[in-house]
């Protein structure tokens, strides 16, 4: 007989879409969810949404959603069972973990052991090593300095990947060619790792070139049962961080998806893992594929998943942690038809993605069959720069691919922002270009078919603010045209009365017609 602990309130460690996520996920669980924010988040729909919610620091994440201590406190002080992490912040941090553990507070994730190994990128490719998992060639420890990077880059061979060692997500991630290349990009890299993860320990690996990155979401329970929910496919990436998800891959057969799977569930035995997770793989031209790293954190890409297999990976990740065995059997895991996620970031794609951080004054979400939106922003919230810029994750299912793009495509043209600028025009591209809708693509595919092509629009704020001028005197116009039959027809009866009625009719306001007497 299993036993295991039933969570009675948890606190979510993080913000935006993944922290409002984990509470509806707890919701139906019939668990209390606790908040924290910062200062900037005072607002923010995670706040809103939560049970409770406690306020923890500045907006600098250093200085809020980084503070071990900080969140600590509130966990005991909320009395909470069991922290969610979400994605990036502490959700890889082995520190919190162990900080959780001595206060008796249960990590919604895998354990410190496995954390340790897996968590760590250069030690996670040396325990797969000898787990006969294979790895891209490259490094198995951390670079000392400069002059150690390259000279392991010359004995490698450029291009070489410069990627951290403490995190995932594309963070401090960048593709070097050359010696000077790289003398220019060593500090600005660790100094990103440092910011994303408070690490800026990296290592270096040998690029391949024009690959497909195919990534398996795995569980594994406390029990050493170990399952794949299949594979994503995660190559459409801009600056090494993915912005579109779908699934199925369209880079491998049956046959490889199956040995992937495998080795995916090998790969987190050899670590005695105990939670959800992502096994990321390089897929070459032939369908050779290499171990990159595990994320052991639920991925932001995890819907897509949930949409073909119709399993809640995060529901599924809570009961792990509570001790429950697995619900289901490899063999009761199908997919079903095709899903594809798009990332809406508040980025301006007209000046090289610059964050548009502010008030959303406007805001449609898409509906109708097979759309889902992840959102952590509302109409009225604001997007701050202190964080990573994502609005929101707009998800499409349907029964085959060419279904699911063009459902997407209708979606993205439903979707309405006001206020801040947004990737949904750089989606709108990718899913028109034919290349894409053909499934001939690699990790370059955004950087040398969308952005190379991406021509600035010469002039467009003129013209905008030239249709915008012509727009507003029309209108004007149309009210000097109502506002004179208003003051030719209203005059019998009670004044007040007669105006109601008339402005009505005109489609006037009160507020008009002050503005244009």
């Amino acid at each position: 007989m299993v036993s295991y602990k039933k969570f009675k309130k948890v606190l979510i460690a993080n913000r935006g879409e993944i922290a409002v996520r984990a509470c509806r996920a707890c919701r139906e669980m019939g668990i209390t969810t606790v908040a924290v924010y910062s200062e900037v988040d005072r607002n923010a729909l995670h706040v809103r949404y939560a049970d409770e919610a406690y306020y923890i620091g500045p907006a600098p994440a250093a200085d809020s959603y980084l503070r071990i201590d900080k969140i600590i406190e509130v966990a005991l002080k909320s009395n909470c069972d069991a922290v969610h992490p979400g994605y990036g912040f502490l959700a890889e941090n082995s520190e919190f973990v162990n900080a959780c553990n001595k206060n008796n507070i249960t990590f919604i994730g895998p354990n410190t052991q496995s954390m340790y190994i897996l968590g760590d990128k250069t030690r996670a490719r040396q325990k797969m090593s000898q787990a006969g998992v294979p790895i891209v060639p490259g490094m198995k420890d951390p670079v000392k300095d400069l002059n150690d990077a390259l000279r392991i880059s010359d004995e490698i061979g450029y291009p070489i990947m410069f990627k951290a060692s403490g995190g995932g997500g594309g963070k401090g991630m960048r593709l070097i060619n050359s010696k000077d290349e790289f003398k220019a990009m060593y500090d600005l890299a660790k100094g990103e790792a440092l910011n994303a993860f408070g690490d800026d320990r990296m290592y270096i690996e040998k690029a391949i070139e024009k690959p497909r990155h195919v990534e398996v979401q795995i569980a594994r329970d406390k029990y050493g049962t170990g399952i794949h929910l299949f594979e994503r496919e995660c190559s459409i990436q801009r600056r090494h961080q993915k912005v579109i998800e779908e699934s199925p891959s369209m880079a491998i057969n049956n046959e490889v998806r199956h040995k992937m799977g495998e080795a995916a569930v090998r790969a987190v035995a050899a670590a005695d893992y105990d939670s959800v997770g992502t096994v990321e793989f390089l897929v070459d031209k032939d369908m050779n594929f290499y171990f990159l790293e595990v994320n052991t954190r639920v991925q932001v890409e995890h819907p897509v998943t949930e949409l073909v297999t119709g399993i809640d990976i995060v529901k599924l990740q809570i009961g792990i942690a509570e001790g429950k065995p697995l619900p289901i059997k490899q063999e009761e895991i199908k997919q079903y038809g095709h899903a594809i996620e798009c990332r809406i970031y508040a980025e301006d794609p007209d000046k090289n993605f610059m964050p548009s951080p502010g008030i959303i004054e406007g805001l449609r979400l898409p509906g109708g069959p097979g759309v889902r939106v992840d959102t952590g922003v509302y109409e009225g919230a604001e997007i701050p720069i202190y964080y990573d810029p994502m609005a929101a994750k707009l998800l499409t299912w349907a029964k085959d691919r060419n279904a699911a793009i063009a459902r997407m495509q209708r979606a993205l043209s439903e979707f309405i922002v006001k206020g801040i600028k947004t990737t949904i025009p750089f989606h709108q591209k990718v899913l028109r270009n034919q290349d894409f809708i053909d499934g001939n693509i690699s990790t370059d595919f955004v950087d040398k078919e969308v952005l190379e092509k991406l021509q600035p629009r010469e002039g467009s704020s003129v013209a905008a603010i030239a249709a915008a001028a012509i727009a507003e005197r029309l209108r004007e116009k149309s009210l000097e045209n109502k506002l004179l039959i208003f003051k030719e027809t209203c005059g019998a009866g009670s004044p007040w009365k007669e105006a109601g009625k008339r402005t009505a009719m005109l489609g006037l306001s009160l507020g008009d017609i002050y503005k244009t007497s």
